[in-house]
């Protein structure tokens, strides 16, 4: 069960870790990376970031390991940024295929189901 600290706390830290992955983060192995979801632990100290990762498995692959070696440089970055936390909550990372499956459930559903007719004027 989550309560209501937990779960701003985790916006707020997606919004930053964003900001972080979009404005400071150099490395070219991650690419178009968007954060679905945030858990913080109970106690806020730590948080399972999910990410979407726009590519193929390879990429996701480079993109999490980018992510993963640049996890210090994010959690002493949102230490600065959450002043309202006494600790720094350690970040970890993991693929969420919810965005790419759902597009295949999109295009599967396009192919099967007939178009639908225009409407005349």
């Amino acid at each position: 069960m989550t309560s209501y600290r937990t779960t701003q706390v985790g916006a707020q830290v997606r919004e930053e870790i964003m900001q972080i992955i979009q404005r400071e983060l150099k490395d070219p192995r991650i690419g178009f990376v968007s954060i679905t979801e945030v858990r913080m632990s109970p106690d806020l100290r730590s948080a399972r970031v999910r990410v979407s990762v726009l590519g193929d498995e390879a990429a996701q692959k480079d993109a999490l390991a980018g992510l993963n070696s640049a996890r210090g440089l994010i959690r002493h970055d949102l230490g600065r940024r959450l002043q309202n936390l006494k600790f720094s909550p350690e970040v970890r990372f993991e693929l969420d295929p919810s965005i790419e499956y759902s597009v295949r459930i999109a295009k599967t559903l396009r192919e099967i189901l007939p178009p639908a007719a225009e409407e005349q004027s």
